[in-house]
């Protein structure tokens, strides 16, 4: 059995949650079971990336197409973050967890907004793992909202045309300052990214894994990571 090397480590893992439905129709239950019994495969796997001192888990927790799901299964998701974070924030804090948003804050509603600014501002001073919520999240949308920030720099003479670049636009993604995702884990089998961090994943190593959110645990996390360490990454170069 390899042993995870933990000087070779990814600095960036990205998560699409999936499965919550299916695991709960699969048991006869409501969906919203699901969801929730998703909530301890997310605080296991916070945990475990912060004892490894990996710098960034960016977690898919709710797209800008999940908003076309039936409204009690949204309120559900929504409550179900609130919970989470008036949970787990006291831990967060002593395991020196940073959150941070990223997606449209302003369409949240109330309960979950004031949730996520709290948590964000008690925990912007800790240096441990950045923990990125993706909520109310899409790739394009991201894309389009850095673009009309540097149209208005350049209508404003901040930029010009001829200075935008890429590091231009990561400068304004949701994700500034943070190194792309290293690699990304889907669960319950589909092989797509879902509008998930579609600049950010240019050179990023896919690990999909037919284990529904609900049962992912460390073992499942320390898997991919030892998967990861075996592939060789050549950004488009040949390596000898």
């Amino acid at each position: 059995m390899e042993i995870l090397d933990k000087e070779n480590l990814p600095g960036h893992v990205a998560i699409i949650m999936d499965g919550n439905g299916r695991w709960a129709k699969h048991r006869g239950l409501p969906r919203v079971v699901g969801h929730r019994s998703g909530m301890e495969s997310v605080r296991e796997i916070v945990k475990l990336c912060a004892e490894l001192k990996i710098k960034v888990l960016t977690l898919y927790a709710f797209s800008t197409e999940n908003w076309k799901r039936p409204q009690e299964e949204v309120d559900a998701l929504m409550n179900l973050l609130v919970e989470y974070l008036h949970r787990e924030i006291e831990e967060l804090v002593q395991n020196d967890v940073q959150i941070r948003h990223i997606g449209r804050a302003t369409e949240l509603p109330a309960p979950a907004l004031e949730a996520m600014t709290v948590a964000t501002e008690r925990t912007c001073k800790n240096k441990g793992l950045v923990l990125n919520l993706a909520l109310n999240y899409g790739g394009r949308t991201e894309i389009v909202d850095a673009m009309r920030e540097i149209a208005v720099k350049v209508k404003e003479g901040e930029l010009t045309v001829s200075s935008i670049d890429e590091g231009t636009i990561d400068k304004y993604l949701y994700t500034a300052g943070l190194p792309d995702p290293d690699l990304l884990i889907r669960t319950s089998g589909d092989c797509r990214i879902s509008n998930f961090l579609l600049w950010q994943l240019a050179y990023t190593e896919f690990w999909l894994t037919p284990v529904m959110w609900p049962d992912f645990r460390r073992r499942h996390l320390l898997t991919a990571l030892i998967e990861f360490q075996q592939r060789e990454r050549r950004y488009g170069e040949i390596k000898g």
